[in-house]
């Protein structure tokens, strides 16, 4: 092998090709992925071998395998290029913004702020984008979305979280259910419904608020993600849920009651840590003057 570079000088997309074939094992794969030719691909692994001074892989009848060597760079390599990508990215972020993508959850209206945010930055491309609850997180982190407007419990590590607003939780129930019409009912009044539940803990503790204040659990019902099919449930009297309030919403064959002694749901803003991006910063000043309640819409289109 000729004499090895200095680490200054190593071909990043030459370790982008070491990744793609020690995670395809065959030349085949691993080129059809990257979208070169496996002599090509031949010839970049070459190249590396002889950059950093070591043999990183032994062809197999049954496809290509790591030697020691190559067991060792495979981790530090994937490490190497998520610090690139993650370098391109602050830097793009710290530049004048051009773009920026807000995320939304369900029941949640963010029109006023975005409407607002286009108006000031017009040369600005800001995208809008419909979130599942478990979604949020890992979007803003994989960069999908650059700000999030939800609803609390959310994981928040590596987060920052504003809050907006508040929000009373109500029970809602079927339209012929003994608890319909109420002014209002307390957790004793419904303690042996069933709840229906969430995958989530967090979100299921919540929105079920189990363990009850005395330490009761709440009694379980089925386990239901989609809206859909949980109004359903309700509507045909086999189960209740917890919900937010949203003012003016309603739905045939179902009542919202208010609860009392019921902490509320609080709807957040959710960016990143590390973003530095000053549209969305203007972004969040903006969703804190015109994000300050629930906006009327259809029916309870705000369950969690």
């Amino acid at each position: 092998m000729t004499e090895p570079i200095s680490a200054a000088d190593l071909d990043l997309r030459l370790l982008r090709y070491f990744v793609g074939l020690a995670e395809h094992r065959t030349f085949a794969r691993a080129a059809d992925a990257l979208k070169i030719t496996q002599p090509s691909l031949s010839r970049q692994i070459l190249r590396l071998e002889q950059q950093v001074g070591a043999r990183l892989l032994d062809r197999t009848p049954h496809g290509s395998r790591l030697t020691p060597a190559g067991e060792v760079l495979l981790p530090r390599a994937k490490a190497l290029l998520r610090t690139a990508a993650r370098t391109i990215a602050l830097t793009r972020a710290a530049a004048e913004p051009v773009r920026v993508t807000v995320g939304y959850t369900t029941g949640i209206i963010v029109t006023p702020a975005v409407r607002e945010l286009r108006r000031r930055h017009p040369d600005a491309e800001v995208d809008t984008v419909h979130l599942g609850w478990s979604d949020v997180r890992p979007a803003l982190l994989d960069r999908r979305v650059d700000a999030v407007v939800t609803r609390l419990p959310l994981h928040t590590a590596r987060l920052n979280v504003t809050v907006l607003y508040e929000e009373p939780r109500v029970l809602v129930v079927s339209s012929d259910h003994r608890l319909a019409g109420k002014d209002c009912v307390g957790l004793a009044d419904f303690a042996d419904e069933p709840l229906i539940r969430a995958s989530d803990p967090a979100r299921d503790a919540f929105w079920r608020i189990d363990p009850r204040p005395d330490g009761s659990r709440a009694p379980d019902g089925p386990l239901v993600e989609d809206l859909e099919d949980k109004l359903e449930l309700i509507a045909s009297g086999r189960a209740v849920a917890i919900v937010p309030a949203l003012d003016g919403r309603s739905r045939p064959y179902l009542n919202a009651v208010p609860l009392r002694d019921v902490e509320p749901s609080h709807v957040v803003l959710a960016v990143r840590a590390d973003d530095r991006s000053r549209l969305v910063a203007a972004f969040r000043t903006l969703a804190q003057s015109f994000l300050t309640g629930p906006v009327p819409a259809g029916p309870a289109d705000g369950a969690p």
